[in-house]
């Protein structure tokens, strides 16, 4: 009788396979299938392409192969390992799985063992004159309490939400380490552009307090005004201020790059090379914008959608009767020693059912909130993918005219450099006085400023486009169709 007693709830889990969720449709991205067009999205010419073959995607490509500096890749390795808000979103993830198990275990009878010892004294009172009566029931057995059969699925269905957003924190924890290392590149990029800048500024102080010399030795000959010398003072101390910017602004880089990494970066791995642009390899954009749907912020949109959908068949199912089993079989006895003896055999089982016949409007109440949820996880999962488009059309944009701009650029710093050697030439011969270098100085500084502020902003764009398509999971290449 005990293993039939015990063999019901297997059964009925067995049994138990019907399911009440909608069937899910994944909604059509609301955003065009192609990249936008037109002269701002103009395809740079590949110098140093992250993947030899051109069909494979960005979101393919490991971060190795488009962020190219070892220094660089040892930084992104150190924050992989420490930064904190990754270990967050690890952990949200472990809580999330131990949840998701917390509730599957509703789909099986809980089954325990239990043992007990009842101890009664009856007073003499009671007894009819008898005296006092006591008496010791000692049991042990084996059962399960408050099983809920499975009939409609809200159970399964419960266990299904769980599941998704599982998988939904899963995707957010991937995601949250594509932005991490991103976030990381470009705060390693600024500080190699400022790096850049204070030498440059560095240079131009010493250049400039030599032209401050030759002014005041010329006013003091009596061959300059007290103009120019002021002027040519006025281009001493705008450098002087330039330089205390980059340097603060340099330690500041610094700063970030340390929360980012989690831990004070080595002197060794911060950027030492000149900018150049072969720091950060070209990813493709690809032929359309299918590849959004891979992004790990969709996928987790779409996990939470799929998890609101599952709640819609729980809310279904709670309409429907229920069905709970509370069953146990062991051995009873008034005393220890003959708790195992024959004839000590005892059971319990007790089904009992639930039939919903007036709720007042909470399980309909209940069932509008499900969709009403589910319609919002629509809407967000539509939002992610329009934000996620114009990301990327936006980062197209800057690609498709950083070149550009940075070729007039050069060509600006080019002709002040030319400017300014030309007026120089003109001082010396006695042809012009020393206002001419002055402003032929200070317009090539802000030039070549602008340059290597632009140059860095190119970079970081690369590494930008690289994470609004979906890439930095892989530390190498994968082979399309490889799991992730």
């Amino acid at each position: 009788m005990r293993r039939s007693v015990l063999a019901l709830p297997l059964a009925a889990v067995l049994l138990s396979g019907c399911s009440l969720i909608p069937d899910f449709v994944r909604p059509v991205p609301p955003v065009p299938s192609a990249w936008p067009e037109g002269p701002a999205y103009r395809r740079p010419a590949v110098a140093t392409p992250a993947s030899a073959d051109p069909s494979v995607t960005a979101d393919a490509i490991g971060w190795r192969e488009v962020l190219r500096d070892p220094q660089l890749q040892r930084v992104v390795e150190l924050a992989l390992a420490n930064n904190r808000d990754l270990r967050s979103a690890a952990l949200n993830v472990a809580q999330a799985e131990a949840q998701f198990r917390i509730q599957r275990g509703e789909l099986f009878p809980q089954i325990g063992a239990t043992g007990s010892l009842a101890a009664q004294r009856i007073p003499s009172s009671f007894g009819g004159g008898g005296g006092a009566i006591t008496s010791r029931i000692w049991s042990g057995g084996i059962g399960f309490t408050s099983y809920e059969i499975d009939l409609f699925g809200r159970v399964r269905s419960l266990s299904q939400q769980a599941f998704q957003q599982y998988l939904g924190y899963d995707e957010t924890r991937r995601a949250s380490q594509i932005s991490l290392i991103a976030q990381v590149a470009n705060a390693w990029l600024a500080l190699l552009g400022d790096r850049e800048l204070l030498a440059l500024t560095e240079q131009t102080l010493v250049n400039q307090q030599d032209a401050l010399q030759l002014t005041q030795a010329s006013f003091n000959g009596g061959n300059a005004t007290a103009l120019a010398l002021r002027q040519a003072q006025t281009a001493v101390e705008t450098a002087r201020a330039s330089l205390a910017q980059y340097t603060r602004q340099q330690a500041q880089d610094t700063n970030a790059l340390n929360l980012l990494v989690g831990a004070p970066v080595p002197d060794n791995l911060l950027p030492s090379a000149p900018l150049d642009g072969a720091v950060v390899a070209e990813v493709p954009a690809g032929m359309d914008s299918a590849i959004l749907v891979r992004r790990p912020d969709v996928l987790a949109a779409e996990h939470n959608l799929l998890a609101a959908n599952a709640n819609v068949g729980a809310a279904r199912a709670a309409f429907f009767p229920s069905v709970t089993l509370t069953g146990s079989g062991g051995t009873a006895a008034t005393s220890f020693s003959r708790l195992f003896s024959a004839g000590t055999a005892s059971w319990s089982f007790a089904p009992q059912i639930n039939v919903p016949i007036f709720s007042f409007g909470i399980l309909q109440g209940s069932l509008d909130v499900a969709r009403v949820q589910t319609q919002l996880q629509v809407a967000e999962y539509e939002r992610t993918i329009q934000t996620a488009f114009r990301e990327v059309a936006d980062v197209l944009a800057a690609r498709g005219t950083y070149d550009t701009q940075i070729a007039a650029q050069t060509a600006l710093v080019d002709a002040y450099a030319d400017a300014y050697r030309l007026s120089l030439l003109r001082f010396r011969s006695g042809l012009d006085t020393f206002q001419a270098p002055l402003d032929s100085q200070r317009q090539l500084f802000t030039a070549q400023q602008n340059l290597i502020s632009l140059r860095v902003q190119r970079l970081q764009t690369l590494v930008t486009l690289y994470k609004a398509l979906g890439g930095g999971w892989s530390e190498s290449a994968r082979v399309a169709g490889a799991d992730r």
